[in-house]
């Protein structure tokens, strides 16, 4: 026999647990974007409490949708991440190819299945800074926000924390309000640029704060790749183990 009123309490128990659990933690990755997915599993792979915080219900961040909505997606290096999550490439001259919902799909599940947590509906919408040092962040449930209701945020304790917004770079900005650099945002598309852009500046720009991926290229001010991912990838790996080396 089905009962509601069971599965409301599962659900509800399984959700707070979870979140009670998730209040002190090594890691807080904002952004469930390719870099921010990658940093996640090689960070809980190395048994590092980790949290993903995502504003959208789907996780995967603009990886969904390829190029102009066509679900391909092209690499010129990092190809071995890929391969690590299980995706099947395509060589194709000097590049590789891939399916776009294959790759998402076995990202979120890769940074899942090592022991990542990924809370989705969810905004980070300020972060902690304490002592010259960011040390977590301040969380809402995305719906309250976009309804423009006045609902207080809860805050999350976080050794490093990782601004893996995208094009936005939220977080980042919130260190621009404390007279850090100016950020003037990316530039037009230069893919060659923007690959190595992507990873050359996914770094550690304040104190316990680190961006990656377009984040990373839209706090440096550098030029936009499109949709081409290696970069996202690699940078996602960079900032891990740069993490990992302070933990």
């Amino acid at each position: 026999m089905i009962k509601e009123k069971e599965i409301t309490k599962l659900i509800i128990n399984e959700y707070f647990n979870s979140l009670l659990s998730d209040i002190e933690i090594d890691v807080a990755i904002v952004g469930a974007g390719p870099s921010g997915l990658t940093a996640a599993r090689i960070l809980a792979k190395h048994g590092k409490k980790v949290a993903i915080f995502e504003s959208r219900v789907a996780p995967g961040g603009g990886m969904w949708g390829g190029g102009m909505l066509y679900p391909v997606i092209v690499v010129k290096q990092g190809k071995e991440l890929l391969e690590e999550v299980g995706v099947k490439c395509k060589r194709v001259n000097d590049y590789w190819t891939a399916s776009a919902i294959e790759t998402t799909s076995k990202l979120i599940s890769a940074a899942i299945d090592a022991g990542a947590r990924l809370y989705n509906g969810t905004t980070v919408e300020d972060i902690i800074v304490r002592e010259g040092k960011v040390s977590g962040v301040v969380i809402n449930w995305t719906p309250a926000l976009q309804l423009g209701l006045l609902v207080d945020p809860l805050s999350i304790e976080a050794k490093f924390v990782i601004d893996a917004t995208g094009h936005d770079c939220y977080v980042a900005k919130k260190i621009e309000k404390l007279g850090e650099k100016k950020i003037e945002g990316e530039k037009a598309m230069w893919a060659e640029m923007g690959e190595k852009a992507s990873v050359e500046h996914s770094k550690e720009i304040y104190p316990g704060l680190y961006v990656a991926g377009m984040a990373a290229i839209a706090y440096a001010g550098s030029p936009r790749m499109g949709p081409i991912f290696g970069g996202m990838l690699l940078s996602g790996k960079k900032v891990a183990e740069e993490i990992l080396k302070k933990l």
